[in-house]
């Protein structure tokens, strides 16, 4: 790999480390590099899997003053575990294209969940006002489907995670940003795990993204701590409809 190549796959694994962990989406920065650089899809998507997880253990350092303490994330870890097991499984396993074709709708309907959640909650119901039991399952559902989704593809699985969350959880925004970003690094070391086993990886492309994405993920998480509610929704918005709309485009081409 020359030069330019390196450059290039380190300025990403920064600015990817950043953006997952603000919003998530991080991997439509690394993943193009990857395949600028001469990495076949395939190949391409495993070693951006591999390459973006220190990334999300970054982020979760430095979003952990937020994250809450209780049952709930532990009652969660097994089915982001679990979800994240399936979704990889599908990926060495299935063709891609039928999924590419369903992920920028996805991705667009998170988005929206997230934009309109006021009206949204005054229509289903605060979660305070939401039994518990049922609260309970709503949110295991969510993270079980975002967990399938992270392990098969991941761009994106922050704004899915965000949208989901902020809509069943009682919490501020920064609070449900923490979750997502311990959720979205338990879904990349589950597939860290299943790729390093049975993955098409390039590990000289891992060597360079990995620590990039390492600072930018801590310096994200600390920014995120510091944004109003307001501005972070509107961040994450933008950056999801961005998203949605390019992967639209790449699925439609």
């Amino acid at each position: 790999m020359d030069l330019a190549n390196a450059a290039l796959l380190l300025a990403a694994g920064m600015a990817a480390g950043t953006v997952n962990a603000v919003a998530g989406g991080g991997s439509l920065i690394t993943f193009p590099a990857l395949l600028a650089v001469g990495l076949p899809p395939v190949p391409a998507n495993v070693t951006n899997s591999v390459s973006v997880f220190p990334g999300y253990g970054a982020a979760v350092a430095g979003s952990w003053m937020d994250l809450p303490r209780g049952r709930l994330l532990v009652t969660l870890v097994p089915t982001t575990i679990v979800g994240a097991l399936v979704g990889a499984g599908l990926l060495l396993v299935t063709p891609a294209r039928a999924f590419e074709v369903v992920v920028p709708f996805l991705v667009l309907g998170a988005t929206a969940l997230l934009a309109f959640q006021d009206p949204l909650r005054r229509l289903v119901g605060h979660p305070r006002d939401v039994p518990t039991r049922r609260r309970g399952l709503t949110i295991q559902v969510v993270v079980a489907l975002a967990s399938v989704y992270g392990g098969y593809f991941g761009a994106a699985v922050g704004v899915m995670l965000v949208a989901a969350l902020a809509l069943v959880l009682d919490a501020t925004l920064a609070r449900v940003s923490a979750i997502k970003n311990l959720l979205s690094a338990i879904i990349g070391l589950t597939t860290v795990a299943v790729f390093a086993l049975a993955g098409p990886v390039n590990w000289a492309g891992v060597a360079l993204l990995a620590p990039a994405t390492l600072v930018g993920g801590y310096a994200g998480a600390r920014l995120v701590r510091r944004l109003p509610s307001k501005l972070l929704k509107a961040i994450i918005v933008v950056f999801g409809t961005t998203i949605g709309l390019y992967l639209l485009w790449r699925a439609l081409r």
